[in-house]
């Protein structure tokens, strides 16, 4: 099955494009204090080495400000400052060097602000706008009018300031429509991609713990990428930002939307099980977390039931037992190793392929 992605106009975030028939395009947010250079910058790199593509910071005030302004200075990945209440902060980081701008129109200001915003976006070169639509800040008309957050109110805050970027003349952006309800997230997309040509951003927002977060993701955001929904994406979690990536490449790969970095598949193991499968799955996954070379299958099987199956059909496999594996290279028998000896021996491969 292959999945026939709806089609948008590409858009540009610094020099990441975004839309039409480009991949679909990772993205996260810094968790630490804005106001603190050194810690900011420690977690962009992070999120660099983990295949991030893009990076929103928030800049709630004039020091986090001067911080962003040395981060774009410092980083070569594309900054989007994330922007809340005040609009004159918008515009300060347009000139600050971001590459692009995320606003919620529920609290920017209204209307007017939001054409002075656009008046210094269309001056700058290559600055994106996300139009953010959120279900726990829509303006007061919608909530009145439509008495709770549903997806139709998402859809028309999203028209009405879309319609007013276009009329401006400004066709550099991108929409999203979140709330942490799945099913209410689901049904505003599928509207909104019916009414607009914009790529879309793809979200559960405030989607929870790290368990709860990666199922109402996984659901949320797979749902609608299988739909061919979907030219960005961020897992939101309440934990690391490097682990929001981890997901999103994990959703993405699942759905062969996403043809970098290593994937290791395993059994659940059962009885049959006679060797520490978990403690090597999860070192293996922590070991290649970070590699973002061209794909890359790895098979860590338990048994002999899927085990020899399963470990062939990858690039790299062991199907284990006790005490031992026999290692699989595309299909073929290689060698018997100990269990050991699995890590070394799977590192050593990786790493064969991926200085190719």
């Amino acid at each position: 099955m292959k999945i026939i992605r709806r089609p948008t106009r590409v858009i540009y975030v610094g020099n990441v494009p975004v839309g039409g028939n480009n991949p679909i395009v990772i993205q996260s947010m810094t968790k630490a204090n804005p106001s603190n250079f050194k810690a900011i910058l420690e977690e962009i790199n992070n999120l660099i080495d983990a295949g991030c593509e893009l990076v929103r910071v928030a800049i709630p005030d004039s020091k986090s400000l001067e911080v962003f302004h040395s981060l774009v200075r410092e980083v070569e990945i594309p900054l989007i400052a994330d922007i809340h209440f005040n609009w004159k902060l918008a515009i300060a980081a347009i000139e600050a060097g971001a590459s692009g701008i995320r606003i919620n129109p529920g609290n920017i200001g209204g209307i007017n602000k939001f054409r002075e915003i656009l008046k210094n976006l269309t001056q700058a070169k290559q600055v994106a706008l996300r139009i953010g639509i959120n279900a726990g800040s829509l303006e007061k008309e919608l909530l009145l009018k439509y008495k709770h957050p549903q997806a139709k109110a998402l859809v028309e805050s999203a028209i009405l300031y879309s319609n007013i970027a276009e009329e401006a003349g400004f066709l550099n952006y991108k929409i999203s429509l979140k709330s942490s309800d799945v099913l209410t997230t689901i049904k505003a997309y599928r509207m909104i991609s019916a009414l607009t040509s914009a790529p879309l951003h793809l979200g559960i927002t405030e989607a929870g713990s790290e368990l709860s977060g990666i199922v109402k993701s996984s659901i949320g955001i797979g749902s609608l990428l299988l739909e061919g929904i979907g030219d960005t994406i961020r897992v939101s979690l309440s934990a690391p930002s490097k682990e929001e990536v981890s997901v999103a490449k994990e959703i993405l790969r699942s759905l062969h939307l996403y043809n970098k970095g290593v994937e290791v598949i395993s059994c659940p193991t059962c009885g049959r099980c006679e060797y520490d499968l978990f403690s090597i799955v999860k070192k293996i996954k922590e070991l290649t977390s970070n590699i973002n070379t061209p794909y890359l299958k790895v098979a860590i099987m338990g048994c002999v039931v899927n085990g020899p199956g399963e470990a062939s059909e990858a690039d790299i496999g062991v199907a284990g037992g006790k005490g031992k594996g026999v290692l699989f290279k595309k299909g073929k028998i290689i060698r018997t190793i100990t269990t050991e000896e699995i890590i070394p021996v799977i590192m050593e491969e990786i790493n064969r392929h991926s200085v190719k």
